[in-house]
């Protein structure tokens, strides 16, 4: 167990409770709310996994990496439904890291991990897609 236990179940439990939650947009998509996943959800999973690698590095346990991952999913798949897509998902939070330090924009990372918004509306403006979920 680390220091970071708590902040970890706090960021699982309010993941799970913006799930349950949810109501889908009746017009997607709903922009907005998609963008307040991405930074207040995965970003600050990003953020907790970040700190806990650099500088003094604390290890993480198993119970605490799977409960920032299930959180990250939840998030991420919650953007995802704010676009009218529902997606499968099991990214990892350390893709999540490197596709935020890749991109220094969560937002971007969620669209590159979900590939949401649309891959097609996006193909000519050169953005390298890449996603660990199936779209549906």
């Amino acid at each position: 167990m680390s220091d970071y236990r708590d902040r970890i179940e706090v960021l699982a439990e309010r993941a799970r409770a913006d799930r349950r939650g949810f109501d889908p947009p009746e017009d997607p998509p709903d922009e907005e709310r998609a963008v307040e996943f991405a930074r207040d959800g995965v970003g600050e999973v990003v953020a907790v996994y970040v700190e806990a690698r650099t500088g003094e590095f604390a290890p993480l346990d198993r119970p605490e990496m799977s409960g920032m991952e299930r959180a990250l999913n939840d998030w991420l798949a919650l953007y995802a439904r704010c676009h009218g897509r529902e997606v499968d998902l099991d990214c990892t939070v350390r893709e999540a890291a490197e596709a935020v330090i890749e991109t220094r924009d969560v937002v971007e990372s969620a669209r590159l991990l979900t590939g949401v918004p649309d891959r097609d509306a996006d193909r000519d403006s050169g953005v390298a897609w890449r996603s660990q979920g199936r779209v549906r």
